[in-house]
């Protein structure tokens, strides 16, 4: 039998044996080559592959030559399969698999899809090694039935945390620092939860921030420059928020913050990056001096001419889209006397209608 040799750990599940192989990358694409793109769902036993997520996962990959991680693949084996355990040990050994094998992932099809990619522009990676779980294979039903039950129960992360844990992306760093700098935030902002109860006690998360912070870092040139011009703005705003420094002097309860102002709405936030960004790309405005003024805003609910249609849709309800921040950043723009532009004026009269 011509058969690829794979070192490989013997188990048992559910009754059954399965193996962990490693096995190098480069040979991804030549054991995993069914295209069932074309296939009726019902005569599949994975999901159809989105091509958009493998550029994504490939550039991380590229990015983080020297310190990318992945998970194991999963995998059933239709064909010929001999485990060959080493002298005095029944569970390690070596896998021997018949070339003629079909092999069917079960799970991490976009991970190996874009595996295959990053080799094709870097092809030292080909002699990496990527662990993969092996069962054989039981027929579609039994297929169909692993991919639902190793994926049924997987819980995705929130953004909040994935922002706490991660220990690159720059943004997220001058975020997580700037959160942990300026008390106020560091009180009120929720590390882990992208959703807060109303009777939570926090009132941002840290993933609105960092979705903020994002806008503001495109037009920054250094991280440094970028790290101190957003904790200047942030730290602006907090003093210039009189219902939050009220609320955290114990004058106005939380339930009432939340409930009767917009101000610890993520829009609101999200707004406040963008005017952030104002403030970079015009440096001559004294920043300091006009985010006074938002401790005159009128930040209520019920403060329909500044709010309505614009925070606040026509049902009551927050307006969350990306229209809904543009129109309240324009409208805190006039309510601190900055400058708007025509093509923002023109912008907020053809979705104001």
């Amino acid at each position: 039998m011509i058969s690829y040799k794979f070192p490989a750990v013997k188990g048992t599940q559910a009754g059954k044996e399965y193996y962990i192989c490693m096995v190098p990358m480069g040979l991804l694409q030549k054991l995993f080559i069914t295209d069932t793109s074309d296939v009726s769902p019902e005569y599949r036993a994975q999901r159809k592959l989105n091509e958009l997520r493998i550029p994504e996962i490939k550039e991380y990959i590229l990015e983080n030559r020297n310190s990318y991680v992945f998970s194991a693949l999963a995998a059933s084996i239709d064909g010929t399969v001999n485990f060959i355990p080493y002298q005095g040990n029944s569970s390690v050994g070596e896998l021997e698999i018949d070339m003629t094998a079909t092999f069917l992932i079960n799970d991490g099809q976009h991970r190996k899809a874009a595996i295959v990619a990053a080799i094709e522009e870097d092809e030292s990676l080909k002699d990496e090694t990527i662990s993969i779980v092996i069962y054989k294979d039981q027929g579609l039903q039994c297929s169909q039935q692993m991919f639902t039950d190793l994926n049924k129960h997987a819980v995705t992360t929130s953004k909040s945390l994935n922002t706490l844990y991660e220990s690159k992306d720059p943004i997220a760093l001058i975020t997580k620092n700037i959160i942990n700098d300026i008390t106020f935030l560091r009180k009120y902002t929720d590390k882990e939860k992208d959703n807060l109860s109303k009777f939570s006690s926090n009132i941002f998360t840290l993933n609105t921030f960092y979705s903020a912070n994002k806008r503001i870092t495109k037009i920054i040139g250094t991280s440094e420059t970028a790290a101190k011009t957003i904790f200047d703005f942030w730290n602006n705003v907090v003093k210039n928020i009189r219902e939050w420094n009220e609320m955290d002097a114990g004058e106005l309860s939380k339930k009432s913050l939340r409930e009767d102002y917009i101000i610890t709405q993520g829009l609101i936030i999200l707004a406040f990056g963008r005017l952030c960004e104002f403030y970079c790309n015009n440096p001559s405005i004294d920043m300091v001096k006009t985010l006074k003024g938002l401790s005159k805003i009128d930040w209520l609910r019920n403060n329909g001419s500044s709010w309505m249609n614009r925070a606040i849709k026509i049902n009551g309800k927050i307006n969350r889209n990306e229209q809904g921040i543009f129109l309240t950043y324009v409208e805190i723009k006039r309510l601190l006397n900055l400058p708007i532009t025509d093509d923002e004026l023109k912008k907020e009269s053809l979705l104001m209608g």
